[in-house]
């Protein structure tokens, strides 16, 4: 007995100390990061703002905040880029050109796209805020290893373009390589059947091709082509080249050499890494010191920018009059929806709230979303429509806005997009998968019993009959009319014009703009501005971003949570290959419509 007692109280007291260290733990991890929180970072006058681009770029603000990135690295975790919300990055610029303190703007690193960030229309914000930046008469450094399309498209309207003398300029041009299942689903026997509107509406090509259809192979063959030619642009104009040349230099070069690259005009030097930050310890007056020259990040210039915002804690509404930014970044499915996704009864709250609220003068949707179930997106578009009969609501289109992001952007008061901008796709698609051939396979049959004809309509169990097809057929032409109907009736354009210019094509935010799918060229601040002057609010107004990041409880349960994650490193081809396989299952994860049937951009279309 007495061995058992002392056993017992060896288990309860081991037991007590566990717990007592793990609470001791997340004390120091809540006091370190309320402490991360609370810290001012002192910017010594003469100052270079550095923007570490080693990030993926998304519209919505990031999950974690800084002092959730602190007790990530207190945890272990890490495994993901760093993410910068968009709007965070242009605010910083812009305060960071009238600020006395901050001498210039430093440019390093690579971008890490992710997602639905980083795409090209986010870019193009992120580069106008750096020329405002530049026209504030404040030098502006790029220093560059390597630098891909997105890199450089960063980079060009600097001052100085540095390039590493062993680094290159990876600009061969735009691509998108869909990967395609039909030979794979064949070859285990899983089959799918397809039923759709519109020539050009290829989200079920993977599933029935093996290659690019004629009609598809148009529509992103004029995509590419008109987002090259704004790259193009924007890059010459900065760089002081003519298209036709820099054109000629990449198709002769196709990986350009730092000599090449400066012999052309497009970097200004070649130089290493401490030769330019001994550079930059002369400007800043700290030549001859041991520690680097005089500078701020951009992470921590940020936390540093007053709030903006009128929201109190979450639950509670706004104080004052208020622009509310409602951030719909990720597929559409039904539900409450995930991480990276819009889920339609979450964000129908929202919405909700929003409309209620007094103290919310307008509404500006950011869009970032290749659609996805077109359930979802009524349900969305329904409360955005009950929105807008209480107070302006303006739609900016982001990377993407297409098929089911585009029905929800329809009826907006007027809506904005970049000339990068992937847009339309309007139609409509019902996907029907049966796993009879891969059972049999197995030894596995199916048998059953029936109340009405197609009571087992549903069933994926077996092929669907022609008449069973046709059932969903008529569900898809519906839903395609209705989409047509409520887009002709939001833009207030013949139902024949938007039918002509539908058929599930995705277009360029300069070709929608032509067509009359979009009001403007321009921005999310532009978007702000035109929302403001809707509602008359003279300036006088706060703004406030929804969904706003996670409390301080939330961020440190998920950092305790994740103390398995990998290093991060830059990945290899196993791992490049793995990732896109998770990304196309995440994918299919995505088809949760009650009726199978989705309004979604071509299948993961990936331009790079």
């Amino acid at each position: 007995m007495k061995t058992f007692f002392a056993s017992l109280f060896g288990t309860i007291a081991g037991l007590f100390l566990v717990a007592a260290a793990l609470v001791g733990v997340i004390v120091l991890i809540f006091v370190a990061a309320a402490s991360s929180a609370s810290k001012v970072t002192k910017i010594e006058t003469g100052s270079y703002l550095v923007f570490n681009l080693d990030a993926n770029l998304t519209d919505t603000p990031p999950a974690l905040n800084a002092s959730g990135l602190l007790i990530r690295k207190l945890t272990g975790g890490g495994g993901q880029p760093a993410t910068l919300q968009v709007r965070a990055i242009t605010r910083a610029l812009h305060e960071a050109a009238s600020d006395e303190r901050v001498a210039g703007l430093v440019l390093m690193g690579n971008l890490q796209p992710d997602g639905y960030g980083t795409g090209f229309a986010a870019l193009k914000e992120v580069r106008a805020a750096i020329l405002e930046f530049k026209a504030a008469h404040k030098p502006v450094i790029a220093y560059l290893d390597d630098a891909d399309t997105r890199d450089f498209y960063i980079a060009a309207g600097a001052d100085e373009v540095l390039l590493d003398p062993y680094g290159v300029v990876f600009m061969p041009g735009l691509a998108t390589e869909p990967m395609f299942y039909f030979d794979a689903m064949k070859k285990y026997g899983v089959g799918v059947q397809v039923t759709r509107t519109g020539p050009y509406k290829s989200y079920a090509e993977p599933f029935l091709r093996d290659n690019l259809s004629p009609e598809n192979r148009e529509q992103l063959t004029a995509l590419l082509g008109d987002l090259w030619t704004d790259l193009l642009a924007d890059v010459t104009k900065d760089r002081g080249v003519q298209p036709a040349d820099l054109q000629k230099l990449i198709d002769t070069e196709g990986i350009i050499r730092p000599e090449a690259a400066k012999a052309a005009g497009l970097i200004t030097g070649i130089a290493y890494r401490d030769e330019v930050i001994a550079e930059l310890k002369k400007k800043t007056g700290r030549e001859g010191h041991d520690d680097t020259f005089k500078q701020v990040s951009i992470s921590d210039y940020i936390d540093g920018l007053p709030k903006e915002d009128g929201s109190a804690k979450k639950g509670a509404g706004t104080s004052g009059p208020t622009i509310a930014i409602l951030y719909a970044e990720g597929a559409i499915v039904d539900g409450e929806g995930g991480n990276g996704e819009v889920g339609d009864a979450k964000f129908a709250r929202e919405l909700r709230d929003l409309r209620q609220d007094e103290n919310v003068k307008a509404i500006v949707l950011r869009v970032n979303s290749p659609g996805g179930s077109a359930a979802a997106s009524e349900h969305i578009q329904r409360e955005l429509r009950l929105a807008l009969a209480a107070k302006p609501l303006v739609v900016s289109m982001g990377s993407y806005a297409a098929s089911g992001g585009y029905w929800i952007s329809a009826y907006a008061k007027r809506v904005f997009a970049e000339p990068t901008t992937i847009t339309g796709s309007i139609g409509v698609v019902g996907l029907h998968f049966n796993v009879q051939k891969l059972a049999n396979d197995f030894g596995l049959t199916f048998d059953g019993v029936k109340t009405g004809r197609f009571a087992d309509l549903a069933t994926a169990s077996r092929p669907k009959t022609d008449e069973e097809l046709a059932v969903y057929q008529r569900l898809v032409d519906w839903i395609y009319g209705e989409f047509i109907r409520k887009v002709a009736e939001g833009r207030k354009l013949a139902p024949e014009v938007v039918s002509a210019n539908a058929q599930g094509r995705v277009w360029s935010g300069t070709a929608a703009l032509k067509l009359g799918l979009v009001d403007e060229i321009g921005g999310l601040n532009q978007a702000l501005a035109y929302a403001a002057k809707e509602a008359k609010l003279d300036g006088n107004y706060a703004v406030t971003e929804f969904p706003q990041s996670r409390d301080l409880s939330d961020v440190v349960a998920d950092a305790l949570a994740d103390h398995n994650a990998p290093e991060s490193r830059l990945p290899g081809l196993v791992s490049k290959l793995t990732a896109q396989l998770k990304a196309e299952a995440a994918a299919l994860e995505q088809f949760n419509d009650p009726l199978g049937v989705y309004a979604r951009l071509p299948f993961e279309l990936t331009v790079r």
